[in-house]
């Protein structure tokens, strides 16, 4: 093999890896489903590089999350579907369609512009596959399913904003957040069956998202903050218990509470 790699040197190196006769047994026998849960893996490392801006890991991890593609690809090129060569000329034909203003004579403004421009040409094309299989189009076409449930309800919250189908201020979304949530307290007390109890923390849980939008929040930084709080103030539990010679599981809830306010008043104390 080459000191300098190619993107054809990455392509071959899949299809010896997928050779049946002389590759690699784990690499032959992974379909895109077995495939898919290391894509968004994958995915999560980059971002959590570029939020230690660890360019050394993005670097990395940009290279893993291409040979993803470069799986799927192989893997489709073997059914006859698509080849890798197809997946960069269908997104480069959706690049240069969805941007006129560069590549032909539109003219944008601003990036607010180009944005809605941008929202326009998607609706457009959602619109033209809805006719294409038959159907209504929907303004909740093409979020995909498979996204993290809470960005997926942003996303769709935001999609049905467009069009007139939202609260017109925050303070009606508290009240329908007060609402979800004692519902769920009286499911929960009237000992109603798990699945009705699951539904109600649902409707909770998707009118949150769409008071983090109301509110300008990302919920997915609002909770990543919680979880990192969490550990911070946990960990110091277990720091305290150690000086005196134990550890969570000889402590008792009364006493890792006292000391989960004294971890917060540190740190309040420290701000």
């Amino acid at each position: 093999m080459s000191d300098q790699y190619t993107l054809q040197d990455l392509l071959s190196i899949m299809s010896r890896l997928r050779d049946k006769e002389s590759g690699c047994p784990w690499d032959v026998e992974q379909d895109f489903k077995s495939i898919a849960p290391y894509t968004i893996e994958e995915a999560y490392e980059v971002d959590e590089a570029i939020r230690a801006n660890d360019m050394a890991s993005l670097k990395d991890e940009l290279g893993d999350l291409l040979f993803q593609v470069v799986f799927h690809a192989q893997m489709a090129k073997e059914m006859g579907e698509f080849t890798f060569e197809d997946v960069v000329q269908n997104v480069s034909e959706k690049m240069v369609r969805r941007h006129p203003h560069v590549f032909g004579d539109a003219s944008i403004e601003d990036a607010d512009a180009q944005t809605s421009a941008w929202e326009a040409q998607k609706a457009k094309e959602r619109a033209e596959k809805a006719e294409s299989e038959g159907r209504v189009p929907s303004v909740l076409d093409g979020l995909t399913v498979g996204l993290p449930a809470l960005l997926r309800a942003l996303k769709l919250q935001n999609r049905a904003a467009r069009v007139g189908f939202d609260w017109p201020d925050t303070i009606q979304v508290l009240d329908k957040m007060q609402e979800e949530a004692t519902e769920l307290v009286e499911a929960h007390k009237n000992g109603e069956p798990h699945e009705r109890i699951k539904e109600e923390f649902g409707d909770l849980l998707f009118v949150m998202a769409n008071l983090a939008r109301h509110m300008k929040i990302e919920p997915e930084e609002a909770l990543r903050g919680a979880n990192a709080k969490f550990v911070r103030r946990f960990q110091r539990i277990e720091a305290l218990l150690a000086e005196q010679g134990r550890e969570p599981a000889q402590s008792n809830l009364e006493e890792m509470d006292a000391l989960w306010d004294q971890a917060k008043s540190e740190e309040k104390a420290a701000e």
